[in-house]
């Protein structure tokens, strides 16, 4: 097993306010990890913390386009500084989040870096874009749109880098079978598999099916994204869209370690869970397990 390096990456930049006047708690998912000892169960190296901006979405109304857009995109930008150094030397950045932008720093280190794919685990397929919504505002929902090319450029274009990842090198997995963005992820062959699907097929074999489209020579590796929301709220309602019929704990683990323990993965983000909504720790406790099992000898 490569060296796993664990990376903050507290930034709740991309989420809109729960309630008005206070702040996403998505935040503080890297200190509750922590707090359950993540990094010594992972026997992974420290990697520090990346410092997100403050969150002020001024006097943003809706049709502005992206709220926080240049703090996130300044964050991008730190947070790929960070990221990119340990993908070049062979480890396995474990980066625990913050929202679902956190994704666009990876997706932006990667870039830098060569041609690679993403595994997304995720109960949404956060394609919101200019062609298909109004709604645009929040990142967080839109970070696979905007990795891919979709929405304004001071977020897909940094660096001139447009865009961080193909179409044809992503995998989506974990979205409701209710999902309405399935239509166009289709025309546009996006690969991706609803809860239901995964439950037919089977997570592991699935899972270990897909790690086989992305173990190619046309690809330099891939990134693994991991949303709590994935998982079903009976298990995991410390989220911010708790929708129902998510994976079951058992299926999301056999769902993620053929993807971390491929030789091929550049590394991993973990998002959304948010302490705010967890009072007694134990949705933290149980996503800490999940991840650690993954990486487990088996």
């Amino acid at each position: 097993m490569r060296r796993l390096v664990v990376i903050d990456a507290p930034s709740n930049l991309g989420l809109r306010p729960p309630a008005p006047g206070t702040v996403p708690g998505c935040y503080k998912l890297a200190g509750a990890l922590r707090e359950q000892r993540i990094v010594r169960r992972l026997g992974a190296h420290e990697g520090g913390v990346v410092v997100s901006p403050r969150y002020d979405r001024g006097d943003w109304q809706e049709g502005d386009g992206v709220f926080n857009a240049a703090a996130v995109a300044a964050y991008t930008v730190k947070l790929a500084d960070r990221i990119e150094p340990h993908v070049r030397a062979g480890d396995l950045p474990v980066v625990l989040g913050g929202d679902c932008s956190i994704q666009l720093g990876a997706a932006l280190a990667l870039r830098r870096v060569g041609r690679y794919g993403l595994a997304a685990i995720d109960g949404s397929a956060d394609f919101r874009h200019p062609g298909n919504s109004d709604a645009i505002g929040a990142a967080g929902g839109e970070e696979l749109a905007l990795s891919t090319g979709r929405g304004q450029a001071d977020l897909t274009d940094i660096e001139g880098r447009r865009p961080y990842l193909r179409d044809e090198d992503v995998r989506l997995f974990g979205m409701r079978d209710y999902d309405e963005d399935r239509a166009e992820l289709a025309a546009l062959k996006i690969t991706h598999a609803t809860v239901g699907e995964i439950r037919e097929w089977g997570a592991d074999a699935l899972a270990r099916s897909v790690v086989q489209t992305l173990e190619i020579d046309a690809l330099d590796g891939f990134w693994v994204h991991l949303d709590a929301d994935v998982l079903d709220p009976t298990v995991m309602p410390a989220v911010d869209a708790p929708d129902p019929g998510g994976l079951l704990p058992g299926e999301l683990t056999a769902l993620l370690r053929p993807l971390v323990r491929s030789p091929r993965c550049a590394g991993l983000n973990i998002t959304i869970y948010d302490p705010d909504l967890d009072p007694d720790g134990s949705a933290g406790a149980l996503l800490t397990d999940l991840v650690v099992a993954a990486f487990a000898e088996s």
